[in-house]
């Protein structure tokens, strides 16, 4: 039985299923959901990452965690932590740019946060030679050492809950049945506790996410306890909004989210005012929420755009296009969001305080 049938299955015995169940259903369910059977990255698959765009990304988020890690006071050992790792490109980069660096990749314990078989089979391929360890989840990773944490493109797939305002105040969006028995989006009451915009308007929605400030919170709970950084890096918004986020994705076009649960990949907008607040509320410090953009060119992307340019000529024009897709306005430059959630008293590298 396919998925989408047993979801309507489920609601029919169950009654309709919250926007944030209906994501985490598609996403993991272990028989369909896509993460845990089908995960398309790369150009011939669903999406694309930024690890896969350029070397560039890994190269300069390994020297961003090197330089963390000696800002931290280099400690040995430290949890060097990946979280959601892809197929394992970024990871790769990553240790290729920290050899630069050799007391740094002698003092890290590497651990991957995964739960998806196929990617971890991914993962175990290409990092042969790093002898990663995998975790279900964060509380997996042993504690009692610093941790540099990073996790690109995590947040946006944590599922959210939407609320609508109606002519009879807030109600919650359900994915429920339609009279031909077919999944459909429909409302119910609000919980108790939910409080949305005094003034909004009619058919205005808001997202929130629990699954996002768990997370925000729980990184949070780990540096201040243990030591460390964590950066988090993804495509939202940088103040409080409002607004449908809710997207699938298969080959590389959106398509109605519920046209066919686990075939398409689910995401929403990371809401990084939500999570920095969480991990603030944990005892952690948090960094400005700077553009993707602002960030790379901190730590030298166009530099090392022009010294890969200089090396092989034939690829400047490559070269340039791929710069210009993880910083420019109209691709993930501004769109895409860069948060570190730290040890109080630590300068990170790259998102300094202005004066």
């Amino acid at each position: 039985m396919s998925l989408k049938a047993r979801l309507e299955a489920r609601v029919l015995q169950e009654g309709p299923l919250t926007v944030a169940d209906y994501m985490t259903a598609c996403l993991h369910d272990p028989a369909g959901g896509y993460y845990a059977v089908r995960p398309g990255l790369g150009a011939e698959g669903d999406f694309v990452t930024a690890p896969l765009v350029t070397q560039m990304f890994g190269e300069l988020v390994g020297l961003w965690a090197a330089e963390t890690w000696t800002r931290l006071g280099a400690p040995a050992p430290f949890r060097l932590v990946e979280m959601g790792p892809g197929d394992g490109t970024l990871m790769s980069d990553l240790l290729r740019a920290a050899r630069l660096v050799p007391p740094f990749l002698a003092g890290a314990d590497l651990w991957l946060v995964e739960t998806s078989a196929p990617l971890r089979a991914a993962q175990a391929a290409r990092l042969a030679g790093a002898a990663p360890r995998w975790a279900a989840s964060l509380d997996e990773v042993p504690r009692g050492a610093p941790v540099v944490l990073v996790a690109n493109e995590l947040l946006d797939c944590l599922p959210a809950r939407q609320f609508v305002r109606t002519a009879r105040g807030w109600m919650e969006r359900r994915v429920g049945l339609d009279a031909a028995g077919r999944l459909a989006f429909g409302l119910a009451p609000a919980p108790n506790g939910f409080e949305g915009p005094a003034d909004a308007p009619e058919g205005l929605v808001v997202e929130r996410s629990p699954a996002q400030e768990a997370l925000g919170a729980a990184l949070g709970a780990r540096v201040a306890e243990d030591g460390g950084c964590a950066l988090l890096i993804d495509y939202g918004r940088a103040e409080p909004g409002v607004g449908d986020t809710l997207q699938a994705l298969r080959r590389h076009r959106k398509e109605d989210p519920l046209a066919a649960p686990g075939e398409a990949d689910l995401t929403v907008h990371a809401d990084f005012p939500a999570v920095a607040a969480a991990a603030r509320g944990a005892g952690a410090a948090v960094s400005p929420i700077r553009s993707q953009a602002g960030f790379f060119r901190a730590l030298g992307i166009e530099q090392r755009a022009a010294a890969l340019a200089g090396a092989r000529p034939d690829r400047a024009g490559t070269i340039a296009r791929q710069l210009a897709r993880l910083t420019a306005p109209d691709e993930m430059g501004e769109l895409f969001k860069v948060l570190a959630i730290h040890a109080p008293g630590l300068a990170v590298p790259g998102l300094e305080e202005r004066s």
